[in-house]
């Protein structure tokens, strides 16, 4: 298990402003933020930046991540195909609080030009100190487990 206060941050160039901005809300609150680009406002492919992130979550190389592009969908539809990674889009405190409590989701997927930064960094701070409950939402993540070791190629 990897550093719990390690989190990796990647975005595109629709997200790079609120990226920044979360980054510094990070160390704000005492977390050590990874950094997985982008670095300026290029127009960039959102795979190329949400891949390597989704990636190190996958294989445990690192606990927590958060994503960022436009919408959030393109990245919450890549983080979603790697094995282990429960990508959770959220637009509001309750969906941030939802997603953690009740998912265990250990990649937070924020739209960049939807939700604001002042809302963002709400709903990343209740994403943060949400703890799962467990009980019979661990059954149902044991059952998602189930179909991604029917569907998904092994490492």
């Amino acid at each position: 298990m990897q550093d719990d206060n390690k989190i990796a941050i990647a975005s595109d160039h629709g997200g790079l402003e609120l990226k920044e901005d979360l980054k510094a809300y990070l160390a704000e609150l005492g977390f050590s933020a990874v950094d997985m680009g982008v670095h300026n406002a290029d127009s960039v492919d959102y795979p190329d930046y949400g891949s390597p992130l989704a990636g190190k979550v996958s294989k445990g190389e690192i606990n927590r991540g958060i994503l960022i592009c436009g919408t959030g969908i393109g990245m919450s539809i890549l983080a979603n195909k790697y094995r282990n990674v429960r990508a959770a889009l959220v637009s509001d405190v309750y969906t941030a609080r939802m997603s953690k409590e009740h998912n265990n989701a250990n990649i937070l997927v924020i739209g960049g030009r939807v939700v604001g930064k002042g809302l963002a960094r709400e709903m990343l701070k209740t994403w943060l100190e949400t703890k799962f409950e467990g009980g019979r939402h661990q059954k149902r993540l044991d059952k998602i487990t189930e179909v991604e070791n029917k569907t998904m190629k092994k490492d």
